[in-house]
């Protein structure tokens, strides 16, 4: 195939405060996708990621834990690598911001635009955000805090230079004016021309003297040169980008980016920061910046003080790569922020991976070897619904790539699983199990069968980018490769005589009740256990004459007390589920999952005094930790919950 060109995509590089959560994740998953979808068109691609690694949190950290800044950022750059590597990025480069080479080209960046007046010295006194590394106005707060993370902004006042923004700032709004595409989605570019851009730029503080770990000012080392100077720049630096010489063939080649893919929480940054630093340069700008939204964790941000968060590795032990693939691109919508819970996931897993994707392979490599052996040729024996089926398959190409040109992923997918779903209607059209029954139908059968494994082998093509390893193992069982670009368009590209499926087909995906899910983490995650306290609980749990007896030290082990419920409701995707927040009297707010839902409404339970097993193992229930139990009676009218009304909260009961 004859190469379309370049196409230069890179992610926002990823903080090196500590192990990147799944909705740190997103990002890089989310550009792999494009990536590998426009080789598949017969770009020349450079994808680009990696690691920004100074800063004042980063130095913090260090200290707190007894490290040297480097020693810090080398062993949580490595998290971040083994992260992405695990979602099996096909990624070209992976930066660092402390590589020498980097950091030299900082300097020379920074030099350059002092020695030209678009940096000068003075002194900041004003808003800081530490957890954005940023210097905001009292006008750009929402709500007295940071736009960017709703944090505490703190007063600061420091010797620093300064980045002359007004003095470009009418020139990107007049760029973005006759770029209507730079900034997406339109909300974004709404969000900065309103906010930021027409209100009126501020200098940029662009230094730093109370912080260490950075890139120092060359020619005034008592400053470190602002992060987000230091980082932005990694779009170029990685490419061979050289200040005031002649750059690399890589930077020549690739340069001007066509895709800065980044989190929406950071487009400030990119799309007025960076192109105003570019255009200091004298450097054209991106092409597109896409703010995506969040990834959040049950309708919340992820946060690990919170200790609301989900990390890759532990959803691939549960799943596979491809089904954690598949959920991010499949619910990060454009605009709107997606969720993710354990729930979620497994339910998507089980209804679109292995139902509707899993089963079609599974039973047309089945039908295959049944009837043929293995092999299936056209024989020409049409009937409409033939049409149809091709008609889905040779449209499946431009319908999946007009969507990945509005960066839609998550629709994409659907055009792509829409051919799966008119696979599957067909062979409930085609009833190829009853043909097989009449010898004189098996020219039929022959030309049905074709027709699928035609089809699915097209949409296992389109699904490559999205998930890799499945897309390999479908054309693999398939007896098939992958159809080039020009191809996926028509239909009647698999051989009409020599493909041969494999023998006995596997199973691509497997099915898991949520509670199988919960189990599988609660062996994860269940503290080390003692051979000498297991043993005891061997013998606290052995029945005699079919009931276990326990004696009163076993009995006293068992904590029980009276604690008031404070606020109940329901459990999402879960409907015998209520999620319990109770006071249990010791000043310890905890959290109880009970399956009570069939036969109380919260408001029913909110103010009521239950008693609970207050030292029970914690355990992950769809996807919420439940710390305790409460205690009920099953009756013939369905539970009953031990009701206490009236004893104070904390009370033991023995």
């Amino acid at each position: 195939m004859t190469s379309k060109g370049s196409y230069y995509i890179t992610t926002a590089i990823a903080y090196t405060s500590g192990k990147p959560h799944i909705g740190n994740v997103s990002d890089p998953v989310l550009a792999d996708c494009i990536a590998r979808f426009k080789r598949m068109q017969g770009y020349d691609v450079f994808f680009q990621t990696g690691t920004d690694e100074h800063g004042k949190k980063n130095e913090q950290k260090a200290k707190a834990q007894g490290m040297t800044p480097k020693e810090f950022v080398d062993h949580t750059a490595a998290q971040v690598k083994e992260q992405f590597d695990l979602m099996n990025l096909s990624y070209n480069k992976f930066i660092r911001t402390t590589d020498e080479y980097h950091e030299k080209e900082v300097q020379r960046i920074f030099k350059k635009l002092y020695d030209q007046g678009d940096i000068y010295k003075g002194a900041y006194e004003g808003l800081y955000c530490d957890e954005c590394e940023s210097f905001l106005t009292e006008s750009q707060l929402v709500d007295g805090k940071c736009p960017d993370c709703g944090r505490e902004v703190r007063p600061e006042r420091e010797e620093a230079y300064f980045f002359k923004m007004s003095k470009y700032a009418q020139r990107l709004i007049d760029y973005i004016n006759s770029h209507p595409d730079f900034i997406q989605p339109v909300s974004r570019r709404n969000e900065m021309m309103n906010n930021f851009l027409l209100p009126g730029l501020q200098d940029l503080c662009v230094s730093r003297t109370s912080i260490k770990w950075g890139v120092k000012v060359d020619f005034d080392p008592e400053h470190v040169v602002y992060v987000w100077l230091d980082a932005l720049t990694n779009y170029i630096t990685g490419i061979g980008y050289h200040c005031g010489e002649e750059s690399g063939p890589d930077f020549q080649k690739f340069w001007p980016a066509d895709l800065h893919v980044i989190g929406k929480d950071i487009t400030r940054f990119h799309t007025i920061y960076w192109p105003i630093f570019l255009m200091a340069l004298d450097l054209p700008l991106p092409k597109q910046v896409f703010g995506h939204p969040w990834l959040l964790m049950d309708g919340s941000k992820m946060s690990k003080s919170a200790g609301n968060v989900i990390y890759a590795d532990d959803l691939v032990d549960v799943f596979d790569v491809d089904a954690v693939r598949y959920y991010i691109l499949k619910e990060l919508p454009f605009e709107n922020d997606g969720n993710i819970t354990w729930d979620l996931i497994n339910e998507r897993t089980n209804s679109d991976l292995a139902n509707i994707l899993g089963n079609l392979v599974n039973r047309t490599v089945s039908m295959v070897n049944k009837y043929f052996e293995g092999k299936v040729e056209n024989c020409g024996v049409s009937a409409p619904e033939d049409q149809d089926l091709q008609d889905a398959a040779a449209a499946c190409r431009d319908r999946v790539a007009a969507k990945m040109d509005q960066l839609r992923t998550a629709d994409a997918l659907g055009e792509i699983f829409a051919l799966f779903k008119r696979c599957n209607k067909y062979i409930d059209e085609t009833t190829p199990w009853i043909l097989a029954k009449d010898a004189f139908k098996y020219a039929r059968l022959s030309t049905v069968l074709y027709r699928l494994v035609d089809s699915i082998t097209t949409g296992a093509t389109l699904l490559f980018p999205f998930m890799p390893e499945t897309s390999v193992a479908i054309l693999r069982q398939l007896g098939t490769v992958p159809l080039p670009w020009d191809l996926l368009d028509k239909t009647g590209n698999y051989p009409a005589s020599g493909g041969k499926v494999t023998e006995a087909p596997e199973i691509l995906f497997e099915r898991q009740e949520i509670g199988d899910v919960s189990k599988r983490l609660e062996e994860k995650y269940r503290p080390a256990v003692s051979e000498q306290e297991m043993e005891r609980r061997v013998e606290l749990n052995r029945e005699i004459q079919g009931v276990a007896k326990i004696n009163m030290e076993h009995f006293a082990a068992v904590d029980l007390r009276v604690a008031k419920i404070i606020e109940c409701q329901p459990v999402k995707r879960a409907k015998k589920l209520l999620k319990l927040t109770v006071d249990d009297g010791t000043g310890v707010v905890r959290t109880v999952v009970s399956g009570i839902a069939p036969w109380y409404k919260p408001e029913e339970l909110t103010g009521r005094h239950v008693i609970i097993v207050s030292n029970l193992e914690p355990a992950t229930l769809c996807g919420v930790e439940s710390q305790g139990m409460i205690l009920a009676a099953d009756t013939p009218e369905g539970v009953a919950v031990a009701f206490v009304d009236g004893i104070p909260a904390g009370s033991k009961v023995r």
